[in-house]
């Protein structure tokens, strides 16, 4: 019998009603429990935590909570700065004074990586005071453009589309200072790109050394979690996600949040800066202004005029960002979280599994939701809280079954550097400063057998009367343009 203290975890997308589920598992707890007198509802979704701006964030209105106490929520103000770290640090905190009160701490959010980094202690990089051996020499060895670009690392990730050069020149910066880690990523993801570099400015170490060293660090959960991914079919979810209103109400006061005297510097004149101007200044990269659903209504509201044509393409660009995101956390779901979980349950029975995970199926509500959600998670909590046989997450819906059974993916960090990495196709790279990347492995077989590709390669064999090389090369193997001309390595990495 483990000593591990009990948790919930319900994650899943946005506007699936993960918060309705949490409410009506607290109220059912509140019945008493196996000895547990009640719940209090843990936020995890990194844009709930700032006050107001509900209907962007898809927050349960404080009239709808049932009087369950809600927390991490509502707490941060729209600018402020608020990362995973502090929250994993904030959440241990509200999960001891939880269980304290004999009562069971349910996290909840769409903020999977969160909510995982909470389950998984030791995960996280550590800010060091010194350089790691390895960096030092790299950073020795750096050719005076990129030390300053190093040094002077930009704010924001560049558009690979419209700044192609500065997205490759942090591409190389990454390879020069980590390439096994630089191979994982293509050059034109600049965030991940910035993500890396920001590690090695962070930490003093290179992700690859992280990752080496987390890989002999066991995958240990802090807590015995019971795991709800609440699922929807995407095409009935959007509907729902379209249905809201009050967003544009939402996005205007944020907008005079933003623009408020209270935002600028002590010394400064009052006064009130122009709509124009006000949007000019945010910065889409903080706080609560990174969310889906402001930074989309950008240029509406510079424009003097709030044309309808805009506000209709903000409209439909918010809707877009949205059902991205949601595939997002699919995907992050299935192969980050589950492989995790599976990894930890490993030779465990799903009877006894230390982290059992379920799948719950809120594609219908009203009567269905009763059945296929709120009955089926009681039953499951108070066979996990009881420490009774629970049943095979597998058997629960045909959807359970499809969603939770995934490819075997490699969970130690060591296997996971060497996955995913990325190759050059000299037949596709029409511009050699900007090299066509492939992954490799299934998904270079499948390019070289498009037509795309095959294209290309007999364009070339009638140009030069000869096969050109099929064989995938590495990034450094393709020079760019400035190495042409400067004779400079300007080789771009991501991570």
């Amino acid at each position: 019998m483990t000593t591990l203290k009990p948790i919930i975890t319900i994650c899943g997308t946005t506007g699936v009603g993960k918060s309705k589920l949490s409410i009506e598992l607290a109220l059912k707890l509140a019945q008493g429990i196996h000895g547990w007198t009640g719940a209090r509802i843990i936020n995890a979704d990194s844009m709930q935590v700032y006050t107001g701006m509900d209907v962007i964030t898809n927050k349960v209105p404080v009239a709808e909570r049932m009087g369950v106490e809600h927390l991490l929520m509502d707490f941060k103000q729209p600018g402020e700065q608020y990362v995973v770290g502090q929250w994993v640090q904030d959440a241990i905190k509200a999960i001891d004074e939880t269980h304290q009160m004999g009562m069971i701490p349910i996290i909840v959010g769409g903020t999977s990586y969160w909510i995982q980094h909470l389950i998984f202690p030791n995960r996280l990089p550590i800010p060091a005071q010194s350089l790691s051996d390895s960096v030092a020499r790299s950073i020795a060895d750096l050719p005076p453009e990129l030390l300053e670009l190093f040094n002077a690392l930009p704010e924001q990730s560049p558009s690979a589309a419209s700044n192609p050069q500065d997205a490759m020149l942090l591409h190389k910066l990454l390879t020069a200072l980590d390439e096994p880690v630089a191979q994982r990523w293509h050059w034109r993801d600049t965030r991940k790109v910035m993500g890396s570099l920001r590690v090695i400015k962070d930490t003093g170490k290179a992700p690859s050394e992280i990752i080496i060293e987390q890989s002999k660090i066991a995958l240990i959960p802090r807590y015995r979690t019971l795991c709800f991914w609440l699922y929807a079919e995407p095409s009935i979810l959007n509907d729902r996600l379209d249905a809201r209103e009050g967003l544009l109400d939402e996005i205007k006061q944020l907008r005079a949040i933003a623009s408020s005297p209270a935002r600028s510097s002590p010394d400064a004149a009052v006064t009130e800066p122009s709509d124009e101007s006000a949007v000019q200044q945010t910065d889409y990269t903080v706080g609560i202004y990174q969310s889906i659903g402001y930074k989309e209504f950008h240029d509406y509201l510079a424009s003097p005029e709030h044309s309808e044509k805009l506000f209709a393409s903000a409209v439909e660009q918010m809707k877009y960002g949205t059902r991205q995101y949601a595939k997002r956390q699919i995907r992050w779901l299935r192969n980050k979280l589950l492989p995790a979980i599976y990894s930890t349950n490993s030779g465990r029975d799903h009877t006894v599994a230390l982290l059992p995970v379920y799948l719950l199926d809120a594609t219908e509500l009203g009567d269905q939701w009763t059945s296929h959600v709120l009955n089926q998670g009681e039953h499951i909590v108070e066979a996990f809280l009881g420490n009774e046989t629970l049943s095979d997450p597998l058997s629960l819906s045909e959807r359970a079954r499809e969603m939770l059974t995934i490819d075997v993916k490699p969970t130690s960090p060591t296997e996971i550097l060497r996955a995913r990495k990325k190759v050059v196709c000299p037949v596709c790279t029409l511009d050699p400063s900007q090299p066509f990347m492939v992954e490799d492995g299934s998904q270079w077989e499948a390019h070289r057998r498009s037509r795309a590709h095959r294209g290309h390669a007999s364009r070339d064999k009638k140009m030069h009367g000869k096969r050109v090389n099929r064989h995938p090369a590495i990034h450094s193997d393709i020079p760019s343009k400035v190495d042409v001309e400067d004779q400079q390595d300007q080789h771009r990495a991501i991570e």
